[in-house]
């Protein structure tokens, strides 16, 4: 078996520096991944830029769906801007309609910000009703990879649908699955899949805090850090 590209996501520095510490190929930077991942803050991008390993940055501005407004698109079509001025290698966004569709109108917009930078279509993917018709805009709009569970809570339970996704994409495009891959699991996936990449979080749930840090607000007892020797331990099984 050929060297698997392992992508990490990470949402603050130390989470980054276990990252490539672990032996990650490649890094998703977001804020906020209890959430799905959201931009990153201007100076975590600026440390990601030190990196390296390539660096994408998550291109979401809020929570909830990706159904976007004229301004919200604005505002995303700024974050590329931000990264590729930082110096990162890449971005990951998506943009859906209503219905679940993809919103090739609001993803070419989004597209023609991204001269120079590697892009990733993030699990919008996973909200589509047909999976054919979702990878050729992907391919159509110039998407490198998308970032899919196959449509499923985790990768592993998404196998059908990915094993549709690759045969959808026939080389032109790369799927890469993610959630919920780990080392003890990540064989039954590449025993099913022609996989050239993969995406993890690498995470262990840490304890909530107690007392006013969640009675006021400030965190929502889903801490998790990434653990360099998680990252590592994946990493072995994909070489």
């Amino acid at each position: 078996m050929s060297h698997i590209l392992l992508e990490v996501c990470v949402d603050d520095a130390e989470g980054l520096e276990a990252a490539i510490e672990g032996g990650a190929d490649r890094i998703e930077l977001c804020s906020a991944l209890q959430l799905g991942g959201l931009t990153p803050s201007p100076s975590l991008i600026a440390l990601a830029s030190l990196a390296t390993i390539p660096v994408y940055a998550m291109i979401r501005p809020r929570a909830g769906d990706f159904v976007y407004t004229d301004r919200e698109i604005e505002q995303m079509q700024y974050d590329i801007y931000a990264a590729r001025a930082a110096g990162l290698a890449g971005v990951v966004f998506g943009a859906s309609r209503p219905d679940g569709n993809l919103d090739p109108h609001a993803l070419e917009q989004l597209m023609r910000e991204t001269d120079g930078l590697g892009t990733t279509l993030h699990r919008a993917f996973d909200l589509v009703p047909y999976i054919d018709e979702a990878v050729r805009i992907a391919i159509d709009t110039g998407f490198g990879r998308i970032l899919t569970s196959g449509r499923a809570r985790t990768a592993l339970e998404g196998l059908d649908d990915l094993e549709k996704a690759f045969a959808a994409a026939d080389g032109k495009i790369s799927i890469m699955p993610g959630s919920g891959l780990t080392a003890e699991n990540v064989e039954t996936l590449l025993s099913r899949l022609p996989v050239t990449e993969v995406h993890a979080s690498c995470g262990v749930a840490l304890p909530s805090r107690e007392g006013n840090i969640v009675r006021l607000g400030f965190e929502d007892g889903l801490r998790r850090k990434t653990d360099k020797h998680r990252v590592a331990a994946l990493k072995r099984k994909l070489l």
